[in-house]
């Protein structure tokens, strides 16, 4: 093994390449912290997390100030010790997530650094269990998009082989929410799935009754219909209705996935490797979904997501959300409606650290050493 001996990080502010808005906000852009670790033996990881907006350059200074320093002198393999030692360094800010972000950006960048030290993909070092895995898109479903284009969105999707569209709610009427997806439903039949995602905007009450409306349209889950801390409230709601309750892009630790799955509160879970933690929590929510016969099926960073999704048996879909494209020399492979793992060592995202340099926000670079 081989000792860390230099920390670099920067921060990219990315534009969304189209207009996002749900039912509580609008995704106005992707802060995208990037840091690299370097060990004696000259191995070189990258990783990455991100913000829908805010909070980046307080991702960096948590970095910057205590955890980047943690690592100088740390032997780079250790990869779960490292993780561990490093949030009961941050105590007493998890779970939260600024911490759970910034710990995402190193624990990435960690898991990199190891498969290229072994010459192995990711979703090989992680588990191999699937070659590929099936796409459904989103960019088309925000909430303020009318109808039409709603419809010829998931009829484009439907002729490049994706398996779904997913589609916000959260109209100021049920009955809006409802004219949509039956316009959508009647355009693509009824084999092609239809994922509906309330962002967290309903009562329970509220929930149950949008969820007895929308069953007729045979909808494959309703993600987020209330807020993420509201336990009980998922468990009257997953009794109440056969449509699958989907949760996670908003629980910042895999401790919170527990009791979801012991009260039977959801039917799939949607950890974002970014908002978790990291790869090392990711994996531990995935398996601790498969023994409760849960899928996953993550939050966005489909680029990542793409090799922790074939290293697991029970992950049913990538989220189809294009993002960093720029800062990339090769876009994600999709063959036949799903997206394909790398199969060059690391991660599987080919960065182009001259794009990345030219984009990272001025003043937010350093290094550690």
């Amino acid at each position: 093994m081989a000792k860390i001996t230099r920390v670099e990080a920067l921060m990219v502010d990315l534009q969304p390449k189209v207009k996002r808005t749900d039912a509580i906000q609008s995704f106005v852009s992707q802060e995208t912290p990037i840091i690299r670790i370097y060990d004696a033996d000259g191995a070189v990881g990258t990783g990455y997390s991100y913000t829908i907006g805010t909070g980046g350059p307080s991702i960096m200074e948590l970095i910057r100030r205590t955890l980047g320093p943690a690592l100088v002198g740390r032997e780079s393999l250790e990869i779960e010790k490292i993780w561990r030692d490093l949030y009961f360094l941050t105590h007493a800010t998890t779970v939260g997530a600024i911490t759970s972000l910034a710990l995402a950006a190193i624990d990435t960048a960690l898991w990199d650094l190891k498969c290229r030290r072994m010459g192995e993909p990711l979703h090989r070092m992680a588990g191999g269990a699937q070659s590929r895995v099936p796409l459904y898109t989103t960019e088309g479903g925000w909430l303020h998009i009318d109808t039409q284009a709603l419809v010829d969105d998931a009829l484009e999707a439907k002729a490049k082989g994706f398996g779904g569209s997913k589609i916000k709610v959260g109209r100021p009427h049920v009955s809006e929410d409802v004219a949509r997806l039956q316009a959508v439903r009647e355009a693509v039949g009824p084999a092609f799935e239809i994922m509906t995602d309330a962002n967290q905007r309903f009562t329970v009450d509220e929930a149950i009754r949008r969820a007895r409306c929308l069953t007729p349209i045979d909808i494959a889950w309703f993600e987020e219909p209330l807020t993420a801390d509201d336990i009980s409230g998922h468990v009257r709601l997953s009794q109440s209705t056969t449509i699958p309750v989907a949760v996670g892009e908003s629980l910042y630790s895999h401790l919170n996935f527990r009791e979801y799955l012991e009260r039977g509160a959801c039917s799939i879970v949607q950890a974002d490797v970014a908002r978790v933690g990291g790869i090392t929590p990711w994996l531990k929510v995935a398996h601790l979904a498969e023994c409760f016969n849960v899928p996953i099926c993550p939050h966005f960073l489909m680029e990542l997501h793409v090799s922790l999704c074939a290293a697991v048996p029970n992950a049913r879909w990538v989220e189809y959300i294009p993002q960093i494209d720029s800062l990339t020399t090769e876009p994600m492979l999709i063959a036949e409606g799903h997206a394909i793992p790398s199969n060059e060592p690391g991660l599987g995202i080919a960065w182009d650290f001259q794009a990345i340099a030219k984009a990272t926000v001025p003043g937010s670079a350093f290094v550690l050493a």
